[in-house]
């Protein structure tokens, strides 16, 4: 077997996607809400919030019960013993930036703005990712990315958290 790809540096993607934000996430005139995708954009989405928009509403969001595959990724992404999505903003007219940590084919973005529209209509929604691995079967791009990486089919990245909140990523062969 062939070694596989290195990954990029995790923590240097989130200072690069955290840099993006700032300015947005600072304005002074009704800036943006952050709403994180479980489990990684939420990691992503919470540190963002603590350092970027402390004192505002944070929201994180379970897309898995409107994946097209949902069947197969029963309990992934799913955090035990508590409610998936919360939001504790108003969605109607906001404006809101969806935060994930790998944008591979857009079918978890797909599914995030349909929950997302489950609870409102929001004004406009952007997109914040850690990686931009490419391979896109959707028309979905983001606005704000930490490190576009291409990563060839048959292979994933893999986000990691330490107790310290610290980002790491690992490439490995995806589940068959």
């Amino acid at each position: 077997m062939s070694e596989l790809p290195a990954a990029p540096d995790a923590e240097a993607a989130y200072l690069a996607l955290r840099d993006s934000l700032r300015q947005t996430l600072r304005a002074a005139n009704s800036p943006p809400r952050l709403v994180g995708i479980h489990s990684g954009g939420a990691w992503i989405a919470q540190r963002l919030h603590a350092e970027l928009a402390p004192g505002t509403p944070l929201g994180l969001l379970s897309s898995a019960f409107h994946r097209d595959d949902y069947g197969r990724r029963v309990g992934r992404g799913l955090p035990a013993g508590k409610p998936a999505t919360e939001l504790p903003l108003p969605i109607d007219g906001a404006h809101l930036i969806l935060v994930d940590d790998i944008l591979f084919t857009g079918r978890t973005v797909r599914a995030a703005l349909n929950e997302l529209f489950d609870y409102g209509r929001p004004a406009r929604v952007e997109l914040a990712v850690l990686i931009d691995r490419g391979g896109r079967e959707l028309p979905v791009q983001a606005g704000y990315c930490g490190v576009v990486a291409p990563l060839p089919p048959g292979l994933d990245y893999v986000l990691a958290r330490d107790p310290e909140g610290r980002f790491t990523l690992r490439t490995e062969q995806a589940p068959r």
